[in-house]
This record gives C-alpha cells, structure tokens and sequence, in this order.
C-alpha cells in the first residue's frame, strides 16, 4: 500500500488477466525500496508503532526513495536506461 498506493488483491482485482503478482510487474527501483520498506516495517513493528502511523512514515519513505533512486544512474542502468 504504502508503494503501489492499492493493496495486492485490488491489484489482482485490477489485473485479471495477468498470472503473476505486483511485484512480477514492478521495475527494479521499486524493487529496491520495497525490500526497504518491508524491513523498516518490521522495525517499526517491533518499535510498537500502530498501523496507521507507520503507514504514513513508510509512504513518506517510499517517495523520497523512490526520487532517489529514480535519480540515480546506477539504478537507470539496472532498468536498461542511459544515464
């Protein structure tokens, strides 16, 4: 949610026709932060933060990641881009 902004079954919901899942579909900057964000989350989990709250701070970094990296030539390379 706090990435793709939909949930996995409004993805699938979305997405009849394709086999696999949002992240068969996801390019490797988002890959990237949501490796991050799912381990952030754990640690907010074990920090004892509610649902809502952490959320909001993994969307907050899931947008600044996701400008970084999509800056970043290193990860335009892994996408097959010029940078």
């Amino acid at each position: 949610m706090a990435l793709f902004g939909k949930t996995a079954k409004q993805w699938r919901d979305e997405n009849p026709g394709n086999k696999g899942n949002i992240r068969d579909e996801a390019n490797a900057a988002q890959l990237v932060c949501l490796a991050n964000l799912e381990t952030l989350n754990a640690h907010f989990i074990h920090q004892g933060l509610a649902q809502a709250e952490r959320l909001t701070l993994l969307n907050q970094t899931a947008i600044h990641q996701m400008k970084l990296l999509l800056a970043d030539a290193g990860a335009r390379r892994l996408e097959g881009k010029r940078p």
